[in-house]
């Protein structure tokens, strides 16, 4: 490719005696929109440190507008048009749009005081590159993921980017906000900017990019035109693996249901709300965001009171007022964002596997048994197969998926009739996604009644056995995935065919 923007060959890093890169090749052509994609711990991230200037590569060269390199710093990558966008976006959420946008320019211009009439022009200037309408005056702490996204793209921008790197970019955006970011990238693209996509989301890369390069174990595993690839092959690429996916069917005939819910109504958020869910079954909940999904089964699990209806559990009228109230009957809930509301990150695994079953782990007087500690933390640890040399880590050493199995591993140690999954893949890697899944048919198999509550369309059709589709707080329709698909499930989802 001779018009690459950036070439980089033979890229070698370790860290430690652990080599993260061991001779990766990556090109980019100007213009281009390339993915590159890869397992956690794939060497992804290691190699955009490389390319930023944030790494110094132990061999290998870098090439950037035709200028070769064996290292960068980061002020040299910046000026020669290379920016990142991390999944944090690094912005500072208790200074206004206009101050995030500026304080770089300010900054490079060596000032002590800031002009704010100088830095609301820079800054004005910087939203009409992409035609973002926004508040300059708005604390970014007020605004939505998709806007701070926006505002470290416009940021970007001011520094004469000639190749931004976004790090995974869509794992906490909702359908509609991705389509708005996928616009921007292309409004990008028309202007002669390279974008390196950082993902491992299949239909994304396919939608956005044109070329692809992937990497397994710190090495290039495959590299190509997205054209030239379907979902079966990109999964193997990635993990070195093959993988065969089908509906969850119940073994056999559905017994009494474990739970019924009948005309529950939470006002704003969904009204007249009634289904069963039996032992065995994995139900499915879909619907975009403020269909009232997400609501319906917080009440469930006690963190919202509804206004009207009733919850049985196995036949029981119950009232669920609490958290508390919910696990004493049974209910589980793993929510969306495991880093904020389902893991204890500083604690260790071990903590974070056992906490929900302190008391039975438990002598009378309050102190922990240390043997029965260690004995279940090993237990769910095998069981889910939570890859740690040492549990005694502290949770936020491990992967996206194994610690999506640590926040499992809490709730059925608890013994549960009922498990709500929010999300139950985002943020994680192919191989995790495909080994949940495949997890969750093995509980759904023993007995435990599962809801999967996600707009992720692929996902619902794969791993339940009933769908049932919520629009503007109302259960639309209940569909069989075996007989339906991702378009149907979007018109009906949409309100739009």
């Amino acid at each position: 490719m001779s018009d690459a923007v950036l070439r980089v060959q033979g890229i070698v890093k370790s860290f430690g005696g652990v080599q993260a890169l061991k001779g990766v090749s990556l090109e980019i052509g100007a213009g281009e929109i390339h993915c590159l994609a890869g397992e956690n711990g794939s060497g992804k991230s290691t190699l955009i440190k490389v390319i930023s200037g944030v790494h110094e590569p132990d061999a290998g060269s870098i090439e950037i507008g035709g200028r070769s390199f064996s290292r960068l710093t980061p002020m040299e990558a910046i000026a020669l048009g290379v920016q990142v966008i991390y999944q944090d976006f690094s912005v500072f959420p208790n200074l206004s749009v206009m101050e995030n946008l500026a304080i770089n320019m300010e900054l490079m211009d060596s000032r002590k005081l800031m002009n704010y009439r100088r830095a609301r022009s820079i800054a004005a200037h910087a939203v009409s590159l992409i035609g973002f309408d926004i508040d300059l005056d708005e604390r970014v702490e007020n605004l939505s993921v998709a806007d701070r996204q926006l505002i470290a793209i416009c940021r970007a921008l001011l520094q004469n980017s000639k190749l931004i790197i976004m790090d995974e970019p869509t794992s906490a955006l909702t359908k509609k906000e991705v389509k708005a970011l996928f616009t921007v990238i292309k409004n990008l693209q028309s202007r002669g900017i390279s974008i390196l996509f950082v993902s491992h989301k299949l239909d994304e890369i396919f939608e956005i990019s044109e070329r692809y390069t992937i990497l397994r174990n710190g090495e290039n595993a495959a590299s190509g035109s997205t054209r030239d690839l379907d979902r079966k092959t990109f999964a193997f690429h990635m993990t070195g693996r093959e993988f065969t996916e089908e509906s969850y069917r119940p073994a056999g005939p559905l017994g009494k249901p474990v739970l019924s819910v009948k005309g529950l109504t939470l006002r704003g958020c969904y009204s007249d709300v009634s289904f069963d869910l039996a032992p065995g079954e994995i139900l499915g909940i879909t619907g975009l965001l403020g269909s009232g999904r997400t609501e319906l089964v917080e009440t469930l699990f006690g963190i919202a009171r509804p206004d009207r209806g009733r919850i049985e559990i196995e036949g029981r009228p119950v009232r669920i007022r609490s958290v508390k109230a919910a696990i004493r009957r049974g209910i589980g809930y793993v929510p969306s964002d495991r880093l904020t509301e389902g893991l204890f990150q500083p604690q260790t695994i071990e903590r974070n596997i056992v906490v929900a079953v302190l008391a039975r782990l438990s002598s009378r007087l309050g102190f922990l048994k240390t043997k029965a500690v260690a004995e279940t933390t090993g237990r769910w640890i095998s069981e889910l197969s939570i890859a740690t040399r040492d549990p005694s880590l502290p949770v936020r050493t491990l992967s996206g998926g194994n610690q999506q199995k640590v926040v499992l591993a809490r709730w059925l140690a608890n013994d549960l009739k009922i498990l709500i999954l929010n999300g139950p893949t985002m943020g994680v890697d192919i191989g995790s996604k495909y080994d949940i899944h495949a997890l969750m048919g093995r509980l759904a198999a023993s007995g435990l009644a599962i809801i999967v509550v996600s707009d992720d369309l692929p996902e619902v059709l794969a791993c339940t056995s009933r769908i049932l589709v919520m629009r503007d707080g109302a259960l639309v329709q209940e569909l069989d995935p075996a007989s339906t698909t991702e378009s149907r499930l979007g018109e009906l989802s949409t309100g739009v065919a």
